[in-house]
């Protein structure tokens, strides 16, 4: 079951009230939707939107007993303003992106996202796999070594990005990377043994790089928040959570951008991070922060 990350806070912040437009950018199976939403009432809106056709439809039925009306729409959130401009909807008044990858993705997907199963090298949220579809396996199949090396430094912040880079090059050279299994077995290779048993796994790093890689999340985290400024109405409401520091990045240095230029104003100064409860029973929080901007 995939456990909404700091659902309280995020209810709290947001300050849904009966009658708004909430838009949650990032529906999933509709964990924070679902209880947001209840305090929209009979005459407020829910616009929910996912990349991933099938986590659309299961967040359908998740939320067909909510009271109020619902719009779903199947698109990435770097085009959020452009999918409400279709719906007609000219502004809104709270808007939610959590930026965690759904637990049906590591758990049930087949995609790779995960190192803890043998899967195909894919990487990619779209549940479409076409020729023009980039993947991780292209990636490490076919990237030159210093591209790769580039990417896992610049998305994973990974030291040891250039030797794992080599070692990745060497082994395809013998026969392509195909699965999760092959790619960490070839990482583990460039590995000093300090590395091999820490706290955090010796691939995590890689793999972050590479699904941030395949699916341009920094790009689209970029055009996703410039998209919801544009829609969010006076006194409307941003909340972001984010789980890796380029993301925490990224939305910081947006937040920062807009009270700086007088458009917005801080709701929290200070990210929030989930207590010690919430992260022993749900260890994917441990490293989520929230941040939340008020427009002017």
């Amino acid at each position: 079951m995939h456990v909404p990350v700091l659902l309280q806070s995020t209810i709290e912040l947001l300050e849904v009230k009966e009658g708004d437009n909430f838009v949650d950018a990032t529906l999933g199976l509709g964990g924070h939707s679902s209880e947001i939403a209840k305090s929209l009432g009979k005459s407020g809106l829910l616009v929910g939107l996912d990349a991933d056709t099938n986590l659309l439809a299961k967040a359908k039925d998740n939320l067909k007993s909510l009271p109020c009306q619902t719009i779903f729409i199947n698109t990435n959130f770097r085009h959020l303003a452009e999918a409400l401009d279709k719906e007609g909807i000219a502004k809104v008044d709270a808007i939610l992106f959590d930026l965690g990858l759904n637990s049906e993705h590591f758990d049930l997907s087949g995609r790779g996202f995960t190192f803890q199963k043998d899967e195909p090298l894919l990487m990619t949220l779209s549940p479409e796999i076409t020729e023009e579809t980039l993947t991780a396996r292209e990636i490490v199949n076919t990237w030159a070594e210093e591209s790769l090396a580039d990417i896992i430094y610049g998305y994973g912040e990974e030291r040891l990005s250039r030797r794992i880079a080599k070692v990745i090059v060497e082994a395809r050279a013998k026969k392509p990377i195909e699965t999760t299994f092959d790619l960490v077995e070839v990482i583990k290779t460039a590995m000093p043994a300090s590395r091999l048993h820490g706290k955090t796994n010796f691939a995590t790093k890689t793999f972050q790089a590479l699904r941030i890689t395949v699916n341009d999340e920094i790009g689209a985290l970029k055009e996703g928040l410039a998209g919801a400024w544009e829609k969010l109405d006076s006194d409307g409401r941003l909340a972001v959570i984010s789980f890796h520091s380029l993301e925490a990045r990224t939305v910081k240095n947006f937040f920062k951008e807009k009270v700086a230029i007088g458009e917005g104003s801080l709701v929290n100064k200070k990210a929030i991070a989930p207590n010690r409860e919430e992260e022993l029973s749900n260890p994917r929080s441990r490293s989520a922060q929230l941040r939340v901007i008020k427009k002017q």
